[in-house]
Order: C-alpha cells, then structure tokens, then sequence
C-alpha cells in the first residue's frame, strides 16, 4: 500500500529517487515524455541558487562571499568541497535550501496538469520527509561498479571523489528497502524505457 495522502489534496505523487549515476534523470525524461508532470527538486534547487534566486542572500549571510561566485550564483565547487569536509557546513546548507525547496516543489505539485506528478529528488530517502508525500516511490537501481564508472565518464572525478559522494548517500539497501517499485538501470535505454512504460500505465489515475 502507498503512503497515506489525505492531508495533501491534490494529483497522485510518484516519487523517483536513485543513488548518483543510477539514471534517475533518464528514466524521469521517459515519465515525462509520456505526459507525467516533472517536478525535480535538483532543478529547483539549481534555480535558487543561480544569479537572483531566493537562496542566495540566505546563503551569503551564513557563510560569508566565499560561497558566492562573481557572477552571483551558489560557488558549487567551494562549497561541495566545505560540505563533503565539515558536517555543520553541510547541515547550514540543507537547513536554509531544503525548506525552500519544498515550497517551490508543493507549489509546482499545485499547479500541475498531468495524470500524476513525478516528484525527482535525489536524497529523497535520505530526507525521510519527502517519503511521506509520496503514494509510491520508485527507485532506479544498478550496480555500484556501474554507478562509479558512470560518474566518472560524464563528471571527469575521480573515484575517490564519486566514492565520497556516494557514501554520503544512502546505500543501496537502503534505497532498495524504501522502494515500491524498483526500475533495473543495470541494461541499456529500451530495458529502461520499457520499464518505465509499464509502471506509468499503472500510475495513472484509473490505475491502482
């Protein structure tokens, strides 16, 4: 059974989450192109903390210009190093852009027009209150080895760095274990799409 919703009137939210390198972003595309309303929380959480966006005096005021770039924006590079180092840091960073990124999602899950939302967030089991909106969650799941070797081909980090990433997230059982229904990203993108296909003739409305 899904997650009980009563208190959030409002269309069905799926959530989909995935460690890094999952292919999370993949498969959401795919929901999407079949007429799911997207609401991704790393979207949102890039657009406030672009040049004007509602978190960046926030973030100026608690941890000084260095994390600011000359062009206004969050400085991702200064401060994924400071966070992965100091977990204060990290907790400041989540106190002040978590709270403005659920607003912006309940406001973007309001106004939706699809058969249901796809609500992405990549720490949704990690940030357990997520899990609670949610009539289902989907997780996209593949080996660890894979999720590295991904990484590391798009990004250019090393292993060492997508390892720390990683352990920063949560493990794969974990994901696995919160999971209603679990896409295999392990095979290429028909496997996934076909996949995805199956699961959104389920999701929508009419569906159990």
């Amino acid at each position: 059974m899904g997650a009980d919703t009563s208190a959030h009137p409002g269309p069905r939210v799926i959530g989909l989450t995935g460690g890094i390198g999952s292919g999370k972003s993949a498969a959401a595309d795919c929901f999407a192109e079949l007429g799911a309303t997207l609401v991704d929380a790393d979207v949102i959480a890039r657009a406030l903390t672009a040049p004007g966006g509602a978190a960046i005096e926030p973030l100026r005021a608690a941890f000084g210009d260095w994390a600011i770039t000359s062009e206004g924006a969050l400085d991702r590079a200064a401060m994924r190093e400071r966070a992965f180092a100091d977990a204060t840091v990290r907790q400041q960073l989540e106190g002040i852009l978590h709270p403005l990124i659920r607003q912006q999602c309940e406001r973007e899950i309001a106004a939706a027009t699809g058969p249901y939302v796809l609500l992405v967030v990549p720490l949704l089991v990690e940030t357990g209150g997520w899990i609670g909106r949610c009539e289902r969650i989907v997780v996209v799941d593949c080996p660890e080895d894979l999720q590295r070797a991904r990484v590391m081909q798009r990004s250019g980090l090393s292993e060492a760095q997508v390892r720390a990433i990683m352990d920063s997230q949560a493990s794969r059982a974990q994901r696995r274990a919160a999971a209603h229904e679990i896409i295999d990203n392990a095979g290429d993108f028909d496997s996934l799409r076909a996949q995805v296909d199956a699961l959104h003739q389920r999701f929508l409305p009419d569906r159990v």
